[in-house]
């Protein structure tokens, strides 16, 4: 466990690495001219903008940058922003958006999983059934109608007719201002956990060791809880880690649609313009969350079903 870990870690610092220096490379291809907002480009001269550009080393050579970067990441040192919100640490930045993001994404990834999974158990239950066929009809309405017109919709029937907020509001009702938002978060997260917990209850169901089981005399509830739903829940366990780290991400749709102060526009914000320090910090954040989230995942699959093991012959997985 302890060579797995080591391994595993060594090749996400790696991926993070090769990520953010891919980002990093990039914003540096970008003209120069999105560094600064329309009002400077009116009123700066030419000499006026080349110094500002050398003050901010981006007329450097791009190895002396790119070094730079580097040292600044091995330092924890993730720089200020520049037009997000001008002259503020960018951990401060992103810490201030994170914890509203993360509200909504933990509150709405908890009501997600535990109805998912019991819609699933239902419809596996019901199999061909009316129970069955409702669960899929709603799955199937979430995932093909778009979500901005799904969106509309809980707006609509939430503000008018049930009285929610329609924005979201840190100071007055947060609660009830999080009730629409964390609604579209948890829309199309039920319909896959449901579905997925259906088609692996199934998958076990056909099993031969489902039938041995029933040879032995063991009721129907016995097996569902004590085999089926056991089994059935150790290749959705794999993903909770990553969808629980990865809400902190927030949704750029639901954020937008309901006015929440997260992170989900922030890295689109960043990049139109032009904040790099914010958007390597972003990148940086975001790929060591999904290396960290699969590495959890791995993790908690085993703990479930000790079965299952992360080495085996020649110590790799």
């Amino acid at each position: 466990m302890a060579k797995y870990t080591l391994k595993r870690v060594a090749q996400g610092l790696i991926t993070v690495l090769i990520v953010a220096t891919i980002v990093f490379l990039l914003m540096r291809m970008l003209p120069t001219d999105y560094y600064f907002s329309e009002e400077q480009l009116m009123k700066l001269t030419e000499e006026q903008k080349n110094d500002q550009l050398r003050a901010a080393g981006l007329l450097d050579p791009i190895i002396v940058q790119l070094a730079r970067f580097y040292r600044n990441i091995l330092t924890l040192n993730f720089g200020t922003s520049r037009r997000i919100q001008s002259g503020v640490s960018v951990v401060k930045l992103i810490g201030t958006k994170f914890a509203v993001s993360m509200r909504l994404g933990a509150i709405s990834l908890c009501i997600s999983v535990v109805v998912g999974v019991l819609l699933g158990i239902l419809q596996t239950v019901q199999k061909d059934h009316l129970g069955d066929h409702i669960v899929t009809a709603y799955t199937i309405f979430v995932n093909a109608v778009p979500h901005l017109v799904s969106y509309s919709l809980v707006l609509v029937f939430g503000a008018l007719v049930l009285g929610f907020p329609a924005t979201y509001s840190s100071r007055n009702n947060t609660a009830l201002s999080c009730v629409l938002p964390v609604t579209c978060l948890c829309l199309t997260s039920i319909a896959g956990y449901a579905l997925w917990t259906r088609r692996y209850m199934v998958d076990e169901l056909n099993k031969d060791y489902i039938r041995l089981a029933k040879v032995k005399g063991l009721s129907n509830s016995q097996i569902m809880t004590r085999h089926v739903l056991r089994n059935a829940f150790v290749p959705l366990a794999q993903y909770l880690p990553q969808s629980f780290l990865l809400t902190i991400s927030g949704s750029l749709l639901v954020e937008r649609f309901f006015s929440v102060p997260g992170m989900g526009p922030l890295l689109t914000d960043a990049i139109s313009r032009y904040d790099l320090d914010v958007v390597q910090t972003l990148v940086i954040l975001y790929a060591s969350l999904g290396v960290l989230g699969v590495f959890l995942g791995d993790v908690l699959m085993m703990l479930i079903d000790p079965r299952i093991t992360l080495t085996g012959k020649g110590d790799t997985r």
